[in-house]
């Protein structure tokens, strides 16, 4: 909870496998970030450098409160908005 207190993004792999498939080099795009919702697994496109691309499902614990935290950058943030 922490880190999604601090508007962190924890998330883990669908599929453990899929950890071999990111090397330090590769760049990684996390897709599905405006339907984000309970549940509802984010998908990871890896960008090797040779051109190649994969795709691999992402899963997250998220509510939909902590969303709201995380939309807003953090709960502080939240707070503040809900303030306002």
């Amino acid at each position: 909870t922490n880190l999604k207190k601090q508007g962190l993004l924890p998330l883990t792999f669908a599929d453990p496998a899929d950890y071999n498939k990111i090397h330090p080099v590769d760049k990684l795009t996390i897709q599905g970030l405006k339907d984000f919702a309970p549940g509802k697994p984010l998908k990871c496109i890896i960008k090797h450098p040779n051109g190649t691309q994969e795709t691999i499902l992402l899963n997250h614990t998220f509510n939909e409160t902590q969303i709201e935290w995380f939309r807003a950058g953090s709960a502080l943030n939240r707070m503040k908005e809900l303030q306002q």
